[in-house]
C-alpha cells in the first residue's frame, strides 16, 4: 500500500500503557500508522487541529476533558472527522452519548485486535462500526424514556450520597420538588429505591460513581 493510501491515526487514552499497545497494533498493519497520540480531551482536540488524522480512536472518561465533549468539539470544527469510541464503559448511555456527539464507531477495549484493525477500515471508508452486542444496548436506550436536565441534576447529587434536604439546598429549590423529581427518576428507571436507581444509572453509564 502506497504511503498515499495509508490510513493515519490519532490514538487519545489517559493510560499511557494503552496507548503504546494499540500503537504496536497498528503499526503492525502495513496500511496504517499512528501519527499522534493525546491522553485527555483538550490535547485531542490540539493534536486533531495539528494533524488532522484520518481516523481518530477516543477513549471516554479521562482527566482535564471527557471523550465526548473532545468528540463533541472536533465534530462541529472538522465536520468529515472519524472518530471511533475505544473504551471499557459498553453502558447504554456511554454508547448514546458517543454515538450522539458525531463517533462513527464505538469499540470495547476487550476486542480483539483484527476486530480494531477491521473497524478502523471500516469507519475509514465512511461506514459506521457498531458491533450487534453495543447495537442492541443502543436499541435499549432509545426506547428508554429520557430524563430531563433537573433529573439528571438531582440523580447526580443522589449518587453523591445527598439527602433530599440536601438536594434542595443544592439547587435552591423546595424539598418537595425534589422529591417529586425522585420519583420521576425511580419511574424512568423502572425501579423502587434511590439505591437502586444509583446503581442503574451507574451501570448505564448515566452518572459516574
Amino acid at each position: 500500500m502506497s504511503q498515499a493510501t495509508t490510513i493515519r491515526l490519532l490514538i487519545v487514552d489517559d493510560h499511557s500503557i494503552v496507548r503504546q499497545g494499540l500503537a504496536t497494533i497498528i503499526n503492525r498493519d502495513p496500511g496504517m500508522t499512528v501519527i499522534a497520540q493525546a491522553e485527555d480531551g483538550q490535547q485531542a482536540i490540539e493534536r486533531f487541529r495539528e494533524y488532522q488524522p484520518d481516523v481518530t480512536l477516543m477513549d471516554l472518561r479521562m482527566p482535564q476533558m471527557k471523550g465526548v465533549e473532545a468528540i463533541t468539539a472536533i465534530c462541529a470544527e472538522f465536520k468529515s472527522a472519524r472518530i471511533i469510541v475505544l473504551t471499557t464503559y459498553d453502558g447504554d448511555e456511554d454508547i448514546y452519548g458517543g454515538l450522539q456527539a458525531g463517533a462513527k464507531g464505538y469499540l470495547l477495549k476487550d476486542a480483539r485486535s483484527n476486530e480494531l484493525l477491521n473497524a478502523i477500515r471500516t469507519v475509514h471508508c465512511g461506514q459506521q462500526y457498531i458491533p450487534p452486542s453495543v447495537g442492541a444496548k443502543l436499541v435499549q436506550r432509545l426506547s428508554n424514556p429520557e430524563l430531563s436536565e433537573r433529573e439528571l441534576e438531582v440523580l447526580r447529587l443522589m449518587a453523591q450520597g445527598m439527602s433530599n434536604l440536601d438536594i434542595a439546598a443544592a439547587l435552591s429549590i423546595g424539598e418537595s420538588t425534589v422529591k417529586s423529581h425522585v420519583n420521576r427518576i425511580l419511574n424512568k428507571l423502572g425501579v423502587n429505591d434511590r439505591t437502586q436507581a444509583v446503581i442503574v444509572a451507574a451501570r448505564r453509564g448515566i452518572v459516574t460513581l
